[in-house]
């Protein structure tokens, strides 16, 4: 009796040692929250971008059972509106409201939209401007660091023909600065700082861990696409749904009816838009896999290392003479990410309706200790105007020139492809060469 009386007092009333050892062990640290995780980030620019993917983003849900999210870089308060008279901040709620209800039909429930206003147009370093890079690339690294995607599918971050829109642009630099970015503790790392007490209110340090994707793909918005043919996989949207019994192709298109507000797609685009097969072009994978292989190929659950990206590098002592502007981003931009092979699928190309202004940037820089009087000779074809009309341009030392050319081209050369060339002359040597194929497109809209 007197030894189950010592029991239970010991039980009720713990020895100072043994609490003393119980003291000594630290709660684990609560894990991420678990509601988030997908296998997916798909990272656009508006509200029914997310069609361009959704046949195939249906097949892996329904028959994968992947995790898919979005990410909508606007809530598009700039577009038209085939629905009602909504403009500016209601068009925005309403287009909201209608891509949640688009990717609700087809099994995605996780969508984020950012601050970033809708910017009509085709200049990628201007929707970049208005959106305020850093603070939406703050936002968009922070929604891998929530989501910790395996893979991203994006906008292919080039200047095309086709509706080459620059928000779609601005969507896949985000998303592969983010994808180069969220496993890099020194970036945003107010995010990444713990709590000083997480049960409590107004805390800072966000909580959040480093994340590093372990793959990223893009898709594109051009017109033709004889570029795409293996520089990445390639998904039929004909596959039938075993639960709905019809074509996956028609399960996007059932997703498109839901944006009644940009709903004034022809049949026949509405066709192309949801029948054709979803093209990927392969960014890159830090887990190996061949570039048209699947693209969960080499996929493994859990988080692997930071993988750091090449950055920016100066050209060195030297004079140049590029296209400006969003090529000249560009190639900078694919050099700093890993991504240079995104130069190679087309020469530069650029879309021009008859007697329209056609903008055409070009940059000399001078990267040498003296000043250059560099000489500019354009090469048209028959008929086009230019401006300006100055052949000799003074470059200080360390520093460029950008000259904005402007040109029209005549209706006589209506759909057809021209080439424009620029050579540039320094003391009479050639210090680089310039061509742009232009497509005189009937049917184009300025930007």
């Amino acid at each position: 009796m007197k030894l189950h009386v010592l029991g239970l007092f010991l039980f009720l009333f713990p020895s100072v040692a043994t609490l003393r050892a119980q003291s000594q062990t630290a709660p684990p640290v609560p894990e991420p929250d678990t509601r988030y995780k997908v296998d997916i980030l798909v990272v656009v620019g508006h509200p029914d971008d997310d069609v361009e993917v959704a046949a195939y983003m249906a097949k892996l849900i329904e028959q994968q059972h992947k995790r898919v999210a979005v990410v909508y870089a606007t809530r598009g308060n700039s577009g038209g509106n085939a629905a009602g008279q909504e403009q500016a901040n209601a068009l925005a709620d309403v287009r909201e409201m209608e891509a949640r209800h688009s990717l609700a039909s087809y099994g995605i429930t996780l969508a984020w939209f950012l601050h970033g206003s809708d910017t009509p147009g085709s200049d990628v370093l201007h929707s970049l401007e208005q959106w305020g890079h850093g603070k939406a690339l703050d936002e968009v690294v922070r929604l891998v660091r929530i989501t910790r995607p395996e893979i991203i599918l994006t906008w292919m971050p080039n200047y095309v023909v086709g509706e080459n829109h620059e928000d779609h642009q601005g969507a896949g630099v985000l998303a592969t600065e983010a994808f180069d970015l969220a496993a890099n503790p020194l970036a945003f790392p107010e995010q990444v700082e713990a709590p000083r007490d997480r049960l409590n209110i107004s805390n800072y340090g966000e909580g959040l861990r480093p994340w590093q994707p372990k793959k990223i793909y893009y898709f594109s918005d051009a017109t033709h696409f004889d570029f795409f043919k293996g520089k990445g996989p390639e998904y039929p949207t004909s596959d039938i749904s075993p639960s709905r019994k019809i074509p996956y192709s028609q399960i996007a298109a059932e997703a498109w009816e839901s944006y009644k507000t940009q709903n004034d797609f022809t049949d026949a685009q509405l066709k192309e838009f949801t029948e054709e097969p979803v093209r990927l072009i392969f960014g890159k994978s830090l887990v190996g896999g061949a570039v048209s292989s699947d693209v969960f190929d080499g996929i493994t659950p859990g988080s692997i290392p930071y993988a750091r990206h090449g950055g920016y590098e100066p050209p060195g002592q030297k004079l140049s003479f590029d296209l400006g502007g969003p090529w000249s981003f560009y190639h900078l931009f694919w050099r700093a990410h890993n991504i240079e092979h995104l130069a190679d699928l087309y020469s530069p190309e650029a879309q021009v309706a008859p007697g329209d202004k056609l903008w055409i940037p070009l940059i000399i820089r001078n990267d040498t200790d003296s000043p250059k009087q560099i000489e500019l000779h354009p090469v048209l074809p028959q008929g086009w105007t230019r401006y300006p009309s100055a052949v000799g341009y003074p470059v200080a030392a360390h520093d460029s020139y950008t000259i904005q050319f402007i040109t029209t081209a005549p209706a006589s050369q209506k759909n057809t492809w021209q080439t424009l060339t620029w050579n540039a002359l320094s003391d009479g040597k050639n210090i680089g060469t310039v061509t742009l194929r232009v497509d005189v497109a009937g049917n184009y809209l300025p930007q």
